[in-house]
């Protein structure tokens, strides 16, 4: 792995001039910015960000970063985040990522270069190795909602493909033999995962997947309502219909009221998340928990414990979805 003396001696310049340059000093020349950063290139140096920014005293900040802060999925995690940091007497620096792998990078850079040495990462953009490679240099950082292998002790994630099977087989297990999927047309884990539990518990049960019955749109109720609006002309017989989230059900029975089917009495389905729409939508939503607040409590507690080159103490990694009953779905 090349090294700081590596870069000075392929750009001909000293260290000292490379750190200038690393640092974004306005006392390094136009050329020797030219040179450094063609010789980082060249060699693949990348600056350990952590060392960089902790050359001063760490401030009492944890650094979050999440997909979307208008989110209320992200709302509920970023709240849980800032109960744990009240309670250790520290404060929050939030950015976000829109699943965007450039923008995700520079956000954490941010919050390494604000001096956080915890910080909580909500990442679908950039790759295992980036995210190991960020975790190498920041010992205090936790991937949430997600499982990166080489890093598996430091992340909190959510078994996806097993809450779209446990949804999907509630179905079957009251009747339905005509299932829909409306799946979010983000390209994350998530949506594979989610996608997979469902096609697999057809499978399961010796149940066809039929193509024209799989619609996707953004993970939003306008999205689930235009999804569901697809699903219905297509002209396809369903009985039950599985959601990726409970915004994209809560719109798609909105598209259904409009086309005068009735829920669950028609056609049952199923959200994903359990969050404060699944309670107020009519008929309740029947859906699949995401314990998204307990997960970012265990996520920051940990990141505090190793940012204090601590042993954490053996926690719960992988969290077990569950089906929450409620009244969108009618025994056939």
């Amino acid at each position: 792995m090349a090294t700081i003396k590596d870069v000075a001696k392929e750009a001909g310049v000293s260290v000292a001039t490379v750190s200038r340059v690393v640092n974004k000093s306005p006392k390094a020349s136009k050329a020797a910015i030219e040179s450094v950063n063609a010789a980082m290139t060249k060699l693949g140096y990348r600056p350990n960000a952590n060392a960089r920014a902790l050359v001063s005293k760490s401030t009492n900040t944890i650094g979050v970063l999440v997909a979307d802060v208008s989110d209320p999925f992200f709302g509920s995690l970023i709240k849980a985040v800032d109960a744990v940091a009240r309670t250790n007497n520290k404060h929050l620096l939030i950015g976000n990522g829109y699943h965007n792998a450039q923008v995700e990078k520079e956000a954490i850079e941010l919050l390494i270069n604000s001096r956080c040495e915890s910080l909580i990462i909500h990442s679908k953009g950039l790759s295992d190795d980036e995210l190991t490679q960020f975790a190498k240099e920041v010992p205090g950082l936790v991937i949430i909602n997600r499982h990166v292998h080489q890093i598996a002790h430091r992340c909190i994630s959510l078994d996806n493909q097993l809450g779209s099977t446990l949804a999907t087989k509630h179905l079957i297990e009251n009747g339905h033999r005509q299932l829909a999927y409306i799946n979010s047309n983000q390209q994350i884990d998530d949506s594979f995962d989610r996608k997979l539990g469902f096609t697999q518990a057809l499978n399961k049960h010796g149940l066809p997947i039929n193509n024209s019955l799989l619609s996707e749109g953004e993970p939003t109720d306008e999205g689930g309502e235009k999804a569901m609006t697809q699903l219905i002309e297509t002209k396809q017989p369903f009985s039950g219909v599985v959601c990726y989230n409970d915004y994209m059900a809560a719109g798609a029975i909105a598209s259904l009221e409009k086309a005068g089917i009735s829920v669950p009495d028609q056609v049952s389905i199923v959200g994903f998340d359990n969050g404060l729409i699944a309670k107020y939508v009519h008929p309740k939503l029947t859906t699949i928990d995401y314990p998204i607040s307990e997960m970012a409590t265990q996520a920051a507690l940990l990141s505090l414990v190793l940012a204090k080159d601590e042993k954490p103490e053996t926690e719960k990694k992988v969290y077990t979805p569950t089906l929450i009953k409620r009244n969108s779905v009618h025994t056939l």
